[in-house]
């Protein structure tokens, strides 16, 4: 790899970097007062009695909160009928992020991932990826509760009742995944194109491979945790068209 960027003394570097170091922290500054807006939202509430599905079968929606007085939630996107390669990139890519939910349990927090699979399909998948976080299908489920996928959405109870607080999509969900932070702190960030990178990806480019973890699209693909699971081989049909969604 070859880089046009300068190569200078300790003293320049430091100095260029004081000079970044301003931008950071206003960053860091003006994120503090969006979260600090964020938190006075007005809410929206809802019926807490709402059905869910999960591996017990229905449950309502309050029980997510496991008795807590907040809930935080990953909407997972899910394709009818397509093998566990096949699903969505993108939220696999997320979910596997939140393997364990005990900071935010520790914080009074609880967490789930909700999906609109049929839960024969989902429980499966969820027991081929090794998650320990809970899941619930929330398929047929109208309004806060269930609604469009590829979101975080936060919720708070107030012994029965039930409000959303937040939602956020496309790059708001970020939030899930640490490592575009940490990629976006080393040379080439994430590979991509519209970073100025050059002969960058388009985007998501590294979200499938193949067995030997070269970022692909291919019908020998998956997405890039599954291949750390048992039995995970080379596939043909992935059952989606294999573009960033």
């Amino acid at each position: 790899m070859t880089t046009q960027r300068p190569v200078t003394d300790m003293a320049t570097w430091q100095t260029a970097r004081d000079e970044l170091l301003v931008r950071e922290k206003a960053h860091t500054h003006e994120g503090d007062a969006i979260a600090a807006a964020r938190r006075e939202l007005p809410m929206v509430e809802f019926d807490g009695k709402v059905e869910v599905v999960g591996p017990n079968g229905p449950v309502p929606f309050l029980d997510l909160f496991q008795g807590r007085d907040e809930l935080i939630t990953y909407k997972h996107m899910w394709w009818d009928g397509a093998p566990h390669q096949g699903q969505c990139e993108g939220c696999t890519y997320a979910a596997w992020h939140m393997k364990d939910a005990v900071y935010l349990n520790a914080r009074g927090v609880s967490f789930a991932i909700l999906t609109v699979g049929r839960w024969n399909e989902v429980e499966p998948f969820v027991e081929f990826m090794g998650y320990t976080v809970p899941w619930y299908s929330v398929r047929d489920v109208e309004g806060p509760a269930g609604g469009d996928m590829g979101y975080i959405t936060s919720y708070l109870r107030d012994g029965d009742r039930v409000f959303m607080t937040y939602y956020t999509t496309g790059r708001g969900t970020e939030a899930m995944s640490g490592s575009f932070a940490l990629l976006d702190m080393t040379p080439r960030g994430r590979g991509e194109a519209w970073q100025g990178i050059p002969d960058g990806n388009h985007a998501c480019w590294y979200w499938r491979s193949d067995a030997a973890g070269n970022a692909t699209w291919d019908g020998t693909s998956r997405p890039v945790p599954q291949w750390t699971r048992p039995g995970a081989g080379p596939e043909q049909t992935l059952g989606r068209d294999g573009h960033c969604h």
